[in-house]
This record gives structure tokens, sequence and C-alpha cells, in this order.
């Protein structure tokens, strides 16, 4: 599936899509989850802090929340983050030259299908709502693992489908419903959230996830749920 269903491929799509709606992204995002992606965001950064990393690749970064929050929580790191989006680099550099961050967080355009990073070159990779935004999603896994150290740690923070029935409705119901709406009319971009929860739905379920997880390279693959099921944060080690 793919945001606009043009002729361009889905990593095309994809990357105009968020050049697109980069200016509104932030604030769309912390206000229509009520800045619960906040909290899933710190705990993300407490799992990666007490791996003591030295090297972090920050796939999909987006505009640099998670980058930002590593660097500023784990003092001997550098952070390494990758996005397509141009335009959501931009305001990433913003954020990081705001904060004097500008010799611990790099930032560079590419993706997770192609060799951003050298082989067994870092401790620690992070992506943050943006693996089931890949292209390919195996292969870009398996490309996350070539760069990871033997040993080294995934931590992935991805929207998922609640399955509580009560919940799961409402949540349904506000995902495809009140969101589209109202992050079509502050973007100016309704078929990026549209697109969006579309996604979600399309993602694998979280058990399926984990054996994709370990197809591509790695092993004690576990899935930790957030928020009733709204978000995932999966765990796993390179073989």
């Amino acid at each position: 599936m793919k945001p606009y269903d043009t002729e361009l491929s889905k990593k095309e799509e994809v990357r105009a899509m968020f050049d697109n709606i980069a200016p509104a992204y932030d604030r769309l995002n912390h206000t229509l989850s009520l800045s619960v992606d906040r909290i899933w965001r710190r705990r993300v950064v407490r799992i990666v802090g007490r791996l003591h990393p030295r090297r972090v690749l920050d796939m999909a970064t987006g505009t640099g929340d998670l980058a930002v929050m590593m660097a500023r929580s784990i003092p001997e790191a550098h952070i390494k983050g990758v996005d397509l989006s141009e335009g959501m680099l931009d305001v990433a550099r913003r954020k990081v030259a705001a904060r004097g961050l500008e010799e611990r967080v790099t930032l560079e355009a590419g993706d997770a299908e192609t060799a951003v990073a050298a082989a067994g070159s870092v401790d620690v990779v992070t992506v943050a709502f943006g693996v089931r935004n890949f292209g390919d999603l195996g292969r870009g896994l398996a490309e996350l693992s070539r760069a990871l150290r033997p040993g080294g740690r995934i931590v992935i923070l991805e929207f998922s489908t609640p399955t509580m029935p009560v919940f799961g409705r409402l949540y349904d119901w506000y995902s495809h419903r009140v969101l589209p709406r109202i992050g079509g009319w502050l973007s100016h971009d309704r078929q990026a959230y549209d697109y969006l929860p579309r996604s979600v739905d399309e993602f694998p379920q979280p058990e399926e996830f984990l054996t994709i997880l370990a197809a591509a390279g790695f092993r004690d693959c576990r899935a930790r749920r957030q928020s009733f099921g709204i978000a995932q944060i999966y765990t796993a080690e390179k073989c």
C-alpha cells in the first residue's frame, strides 16, 4: 500500500508524503496522540540507555525527536539519524542545533534498504514509527542487522492494532474517522492522514512481526505492548 497510489514506488511516495507534512508533523503527532507518543519514546530511551551504547543508528529519524532524546539522556552515545525526507530532516537539524547537539547527532538522507552504515559498525539501531513505511520490510530489517555489531540490539517503536474489543472499536473510529480529518485539515494533505492509519492496519501483528525479525537475523525477539496495544516496543539481538 502507498500514500498516493501513483506510478512512483512506495519509497518515493513516502518521501514525498513526509516532505509535504513535515512543517505540521510534530504538532499533529503530539496533539493527535495526546502526547502519549512522548511517553513511548522515553521508554525506548530507557531501554537503549541500559545498553550503554556508543554508536546508535536511528533509522527513519523523521524530525529527530528520538535522536535528540537519546543524545540528551545517554551522554556517551553518538547518534546517526537517517531519513528519506529532506523536509523532515530540515526540522530535525533545527532541533539539534537549538540544543547544541551537532557534535553528537549527525543527520543524513537515506533509507533502510541501502548501506547507510558499515557492517558491524553500530551498537544499537532504533526505529520509531518508521518500520511500517519501509519499501521492503524484510530487506530493510536485514540491512539494519548487517549494520549492527554481533550481539547488538534493535529497538523498534511502532503502532499496532488494539485487541480489546470495546477499546479497539473506539480506537478504530478515532484513527480512521477523526485523525484523517484533523490531520488533513492542518497539514493540507488528507491522503497522507488517510494512509497512516491504513498502514497500521496492514502492518503485521506482533507475533508475525517477531517471526519476520527472526528471519532477518535476530534472536531473543520480544514485543512489549504500550497503551492497551496502540503501540508496541520490539526488541531483538543480532545473532
